[in-house]
């Protein structure tokens, strides 16, 4: 379908929910036509734990089908606040290698979980101080930081990821736009885009619904994705929109949230393609 909005901004996706095989990861992306690719898992192997002789394997593999990465789906942050934060900082310096190989400045983090029953504001020192590392990290290594607002974080609510991007926006620090995981934390999200606009830099596509958090097909749920896609279109949006169905129960699912849903098992690529199809529609204006 031919895009009436956003035109110049590429499709990407989290290709490891369409099967744990990373050449059917490809065979699918390359059917649908998209070029890019947010490496978070392949063959099993999540971005943290992949050897530098497996990046340079899976580099061919990529070349050899034409598709680039579009963002390295790293863990960084993912862990608890109170946890240990030194073999994290190894963790992320091991990416950056990786990223070089996959030729990639991109990295997704996030900023820790907070404790359960905890306001998270009484961690904000903590928090900063350690995000102020990866950026230093990012800045020596030249990556790009992108902080995703994932649900029990720190920055999961749209004006703590504001006061984020307060402290450390710039060259190597940016905002990913996540629908569904601000409809999950209870965030309206044309309020959300109200305060961050000017600040994001990608965009994960997948929605979700208020009354339960479920995830739907983009345009199916209650995070305006027309309508903010339309807004990002109108003020000059040139980032990625990176496919994260979410809409069945794929390899690596349960360990990507504290509180996972529990969802049933499906056809990974049928899935993604409903995904992606959700999507062209609202970019073609026929949604």
């Amino acid at each position: 379908m031919k895009r009436k909005i956003l035109e110049n901004c590429p499709i990407s996706g989290f290709a490891d929910e369409i099967h744990f095989s990373f050449s059917r990861q490809l065979e699918t992306l390359t059917r649908l036509g998209i070029s890019w690719l947010e490496l978070r898992c392949a063959d099993g192997i999540g971005i943290a734990d992949m050897t530098i002789p497996q990046a340079r394997e899976y580099k061919k593999m990529l070349d050899a089908r034409g598709i680039r990465i579009s963002a390295i789906g790293s863990p960084i942050g993912k862990i608890g606040i109170n946890q240990a934060f030194e073999p994290h900082m190894e963790s992320l310096a091991h990416i950056a290698d990786l990223a070089d190989i996959m030729e990639c400045r991109n990295v997704r983090i996030f900023s820790f979980y907070i404790p359960m029953g905890q306001e998270p504001e009484s961690w904000r020192g903590q928090v900063l101080t350690r995000m102020g590392q990866m950026v230093k990290l990012a800045e020596k290594r030249d990556l790009i930081l992108l902080h995703e607002n994932e649900k029990d974080i720190y920055g999961d609510t749209a004006a703590r990821c504001r006061e984020l991007t307060e402290q450390f926006e710039g060259p190597h620090f940016g905002c990913i736009f996540d629908f569904a995981n601000f409809v999950q934390c209870g965030q309206d999200t044309r309020e959300a885009y109200r305060l961050l606009a000017k600040s994001i830099s990608h965009v994960h596509v997948k929605d979700a619904r208020m009354a339960d958090g479920s995830v739907t097909v983009a345009g199916e749920g209650d995070g305006h994705v027309p309508e903010l896609l339309g807004r990002l279109a109108a003020d000059g949006f040139q980032g990625f929109l990176s496919l994260e169905p979410h809409l069945i129960d794929f390899a690596g699912f349960s360990g990507l949230e504290q509180k996972a849903e529990q969802k049933a098992a499906g056809d990974g690529a049928r899935a993604f393609e409903q995904a992606y199809r959700a999507l062209e529609a609202i970019l073609a204006g026929t949604c």
